[in-house]
């Protein structure tokens, strides 16, 4: 059972999020929250597998929140997905830098929110498919000037090159079948490079791509 928590300020889009997600097999919502402060809190209590968090509320912002809740280690189970829209988009990558596990538009499809929910629980995606890669990839374009990172010098060749496909938003299926290698040999080149970079999921990867200048952006266009 995948366990929901919602952090939004607005009730109503709460409720309809909930109404959604309640129809669903395998999916609960545990819990909804109205500002950070009672977000950071649910999510300590109740230890949910995935959040959807706005990131403009009162109290205490979906960001700090995010942040907080990456920090913490006993909560390294619970994946944050950041609520936002298109003029949000600086929010959106700050978010993902502090550890958000990725984005989601509030008008999106039923279909596309059952679909994010089960996707980053299972920490296999970076989300959404009506947020384009390359928005993805313009989001990634305000981070700072890239400087190296040392830790991708304990990455094979392999390795890089697979990062650079997860940067690029495909999936493990899809490296596969890129690489001519079996989705199983794919899963385990994600695997060892987050551990190697000490990412918490594929979400982060991407951020380290970009950052390190590993990726630049416009790669997508």
């Amino acid at each position: 059972m995948i366990r929901v928590v919602l952090a939004d300020d607005q009730r109503l889009i709460r409720a309809g999020f909930a109404s959604i997600l309640a129809g669903e097999d395998g999916i609960s919502v545990v819990g909804e929250a109205a500002d950070g402060v009672e977000a950071l809190r649910l999510t300590e209590e109740l230890r949910p597998d995935v959040i959807l968090m706005d990131i403009r509320m009162p109290e205490m912002d979906g960001l700090e929140a995010t942040t907080r809740i990456a920090r913490d280690g006993k909560l390294a189970s619970v994946k944050v997905v950041i609520l936002t829209t298109f003029d949000l988009d600086d929010y959106v990558y700050k978010a993902l830098r502090a550890g958000a596990s990725g984005f989601l538009v509030k008008d999106t499809e039923p279909v596309e929110l059952i679909h994010a929910v089960r996707v980053v629980a299972r920490g296999d995606g970076l989300i959404a498919p009506s947020v384009t890669r390359r928005l993805i990839a313009q989001i990634a374009s305000q981070a700072s000037r890239p400087a190296p990172d040392i830790h991708l010098g304990e990455l094979t060749e392999r390795e890089r090159e697979v990062l650079v496909l997860v940067a690029t938003g495909l999936s493990n299926d899809e490296i596969a079948e890129r690489l001519v290698v079996s989705p199983a040999t794919a899963k385990t080149h994600v695997s060892r490079i987050m551990t190697k970079l000490g990412a918490r999921d594929r979400a982060q990867l991407v951020v380290q791509a970009y950052e390190s200048g590993l990726i630049a952006p416009g790669w997508l266009d």
